[in-house]
C-alpha cells in the first residue's frame, strides 16, 4: 500500500534551519509530482511547495519563497524540504503528499498524505 513517512521535524530557534524528509513506498515515486503542506493550530492546511516528476520545476507559497527549498531523489523515493531562516509563524505540522496534477497548489489535487511532522520555532 502507499505510504508517505515524514521525518526531520523538531524545535528550532527563529532564524534556524531544518530539513524535512518524506520517504515514499508502495507506488512508482518518479511518476508523481509531490508537495509539502502545513497546518498550524486552528488554521486550515495550506500549500507550501511542490515539485515536478523530474525535480526540475518547483512552485512555492509566497510566504516561504526564498527561504524553503523542495527537492527530490527519485533513486531514494524521497522528497525533501529544506527550511532556512525559520520564523515563529512557520510553526505547524508539515505533511508531504502525492500530487495528481503538475505543481498544483490545491489540497484536493493530492491523493495520498503522510502523517505529518511537527515543526516548532521559538522566538
Amino acid at each position: 500500500q502507499v505510504q508517505l513517512v515524514e521525518s526531520g521535524g523538531g524545535l528550532v530557534q527563529a532564524g534556524g534551519s531544518l530539513r524535512l524528509s518524506c520517504a515514499a513506498s508502495g507506488f512508482t515515486f518518479s511518476r508523481y509530482p509531490m508537495g509539502w503542506f502545513r497546518q498550524a493550530p486552528g488554521k486550515e492546511r495550506e500549500f507550501v511547495a511542490a515539485i515536478s516528476l523530474s525535480g526540475l520545476s518547483t512552485n512555492y507559497a509566497d510566504s516561504v519563497k526564498g527561504r524553503f527549498t523542495i527537492s527530490r531523489d527519485n533513486a531514494k523515493n524521497t522528497v525533501y524540504l529544506q527550511m532556512n531562516s525559520l520564523k515563529p509563524e512557520d510553526r505547524a505540522v508539515y505533511y508531504c503528499a502525492r500530487g495528481t496534477k503538475y505543481l498544483t497548489l490545491k489540497t484536493d489535487e493530492y491523493d495520498q498524505w503522510g502523517q505529518g511532522t511537527q515543526v516548532t520555532v521559538s522566538s
